[in-house]
């Protein structure tokens, strides 16, 4: 079992990939955090100071930060203001930035948000007050090396539930996939940030790699194989990298959802290399 108290900056998740829809010749170093999920005793802000120390040691090209920065359980000594998980952040450093998307939890969180049916969220207001752009349907065009790239973020897909049981016909999510794409202007590579890996399964081959977070793993994960995983398509999306019309990454996570508890999942930091350094120094 990996302990969150002793664990707290997680183990590193490498992945080397060379999507067909990325170009050899540039390769792009990504770390990855999803998942914090702050609280007190299981995720103070010392631990995420630790995280943030961790990250910036991998040397990263761009860091992103793929939501749920809230704790997802009620078995918390107290639960940390949006500035004590939002300070750390702030000293999180690579050379293409730092760069966000919400969680449902960040959502689900905010009384205020489910009442008026939108945002900007407590959460969104935290990062960005800390200088760290966060992105609900919308892409930049980012340049690595002389080659331009796109990031894109998708809205969180589960953001309402809480208000759907008071407004039953309210829609689910904040996601626009057609929107967020549309937004990308020319066939330079691109990147998608999701929450939930689910829309991975719709994404389009435009799309080189969607990194996710949200299943943790499935929390507890006993000779590869989950017993509850928070995906409509089970073990298919619960963990590591597939491949369907693009390259998929989901992050087993640093937090805790339901329980503090983890077995066989340990907290993790993804660093994902894209592309082929050497295609690279012979270009």
């Amino acid at each position: 079992m990996a302990s969150l108290s002793n664990r707290c900056c997680g183990c590193t998740a490498r992945y080397n990939l060379n999507p067909p829809q990325w170009p050899k010749d540039l390769p792009l170093k990504i770390a990855a955090v999803a998942d914090i999920h702050a609280c007190d005793p299981w995720m103070t802000e010392q631990h995420i100071e630790a995280i943030v120390a961790r990250t910036n040691s991998l040397g990263a090209d761009i860091i992103l930060l793929l939501g749920d920065y809230f704790a997802g359980h009620r078995h918390v000594i107290r639960y940390l203001d949006s500035s004590e998980w939002a300070r750390p952040l702030a000293q999180l450093k690579a050379p293409l930035g730092v760069h966000a998307i919400l969680g449902n939890h960040d959502w689900w969180h905010d009384r205020q948000a489910q009442l008026d049916h939108r945002g900007p969220t407590i959460a969104r207001r935290a990062l960005e007050a800390v200088h760290i752009p966060v992105y609900e349907n919308d892409a930049v065009r980012l340049s690595w090396n002389g080659k331009p790239f796109w990031l894109a973020g998708l809205g969180d897909q589960l953001a309402f539930i809480p208000s759907r049981r008071i407004r039953p016909g309210l829609r689910i999510g904040v996601d626009d996939l057609a929107r967020t794409l549309g937004k990308v202007t020319d066939d330079a590579p691109l990147i998608l940030m999701a929450h939930e890996p689910d829309v991975a399964m719709r994404v389009p081959d435009r799309v080189a790699l969607t990194l996710s977070g949200h299943t943790h793993g499935g929390q507890v994960r006993l000779f590869g194989w989950s017993p509850i995983v928070p995906s409509r398509y089970g073990a298919k999306l619960a963990y590591g990298w597939r491949r369907e019309a693009c390259d998929i990454v989901v992050s087993g996570g640093l937090g805790c959802s339901i329980v503090p508890f983890r077995l066989g999942v340990p907290p993790e930091i993804v660093l994902v290399t894209l592309g082929d350094p050497a295609a690279a120094a012979t270009a």
